[in-house]
């Protein structure tokens, strides 16, 4: 995106941009001789859209719900920055929860800055909306397709991971939310053993992206998850463990900085439909759970534009742990 000019802003505009979330992280802490924090995604099909309808004689921008100050705040300084006056109406919907490990604030912020920039003929890349994110808060990379490895501090690529192979994640909510900026505020201590081990959980994703080998992607998810027991505890976090392999799972993926865990099982597996039935009932089982909810993760590149795919797994919203399973 670059600076605009008056003369180029349309009379008045409308556009849509969209943006995935993911479940929690498949590897997330800190990098040796840099210490560089890190987090490498796991893209889900569940997104935010913002819808943008651009007039340049408003007063201001309009953010439907109001809550989203951060969205606001950053089509406000998109337009600064194009030379448009005026603001408009910024709509979001979203299939992510807030608060829970979602990357639900990433996704509004990346989907409004690409509708906001196709409304004014000007969407920014990756590497632009980062330069803008970087303004607003810590923040996922979900602005770059596939899984990648991100310095979710300094709102920066830290290398591409890849398209994952396809999985689906059983999950369950512990409850309550997560400020994401609050929690990454606390200062994180890690030994130099801790950071040598991130460095090899790293390698070895890197590796199982690009070998599409789930189950070593299970394997890291898993260690990532009992490594980050130190600085936000799972309750559910060892009887899911035991569950994931009595059902034949993959692994257990994590929220580090939120409230949700869950069983990572491959599509491609020709049990799939009975371990996705167990680890349903295991879910459901685990104390103070209400609710079981079944995720998709986007494993094909066309899956980041879900105007071009047609969904053809079976697809679950969270349910009641009361309901038959």
């Amino acid at each position: 995106m670059t600076a605009g000019h008056p003369a180029t802003v349309p009379v008045s505009a409308a556009a849509i941009g969209r943006a995935f979330g993911t479940f929690g992280e498949l590897l997330q802490g800190r990098l040796p001789a840099s210490d560089t924090d890190f987090l490498v995604t796991l893209p889900i099909d569940r997104w935010s859209t913002s819808s943008f309808g651009y007039q340049p004689r408003a007063a201001g921008i309009t953010v439907v719900p109001p809550h989203k100050s951060k969205a606001r705040r950053l089509a406000t300084t998109m337009l600064a920055a194009l030379g448009a006056p005026g603001g408009g109406v910024l709509e979001i919907t979203t299939d992510l929860p807030e608060g829970k490990g979602f990357a639900s604030s990433s996704a509004d912020l990346v989907a409004t800055a690409r509708a906001v920039g196709r409304a004014l003929r000007a969407e920014p890349d990756p590497a632009r909306i980062e330069d803008l994110l970087r303004e607003v808060e810590p923040t996922d990379g979900v602005m770059y397709d596939g899984s990648v490895a991100f310095r979710h501090r300094e709102v920066r690529l830290h290398e591409r991971i890849g398209h994952l192979p396809p999985m689906t994640v059983v999950g369950v909510d512990e409850g309550g939310k997560v400020d994401t900026v609050e929690y990454n505020r606390v200062p994180k201590r890690f030994t130099g053993a801790q950071q040598r081990a991130y460095a090899r959980l790293l390698e070895l994703a890197r590796d199982a992206a690009a070998r599409c080998d789930p189950a070593a992607i299970g394997r890291v998810a898993t260690a990532s998850a009992l490594m980050n027991q130190r600085l936000r505890p799972k309750r559910c976090l060892q009887p899911m463990v035991a569950a994931c392999q009595r059902v034949g799972g993959l692994g257990v993926v994590a929220a580090h900085s939120g409230t949700v865990l869950g069983i990572l099982l491959s599509d491609d597996d020709p049990r799939y439909i009975d371990r996705l039935a167990a680890a349903r009932r295991a879910c459901a089982a685990l104390p103070g759970v209400s609710a079981v909810r079944v995720d998709h993760c986007l494993s094909d590149p066309l899956l980041t534009d879900p105007s071009q795919v047609h969904r053809s797994w079976p697809i679950f919203e969270a349910m009641p742990c009361s309901s038959t399973l």
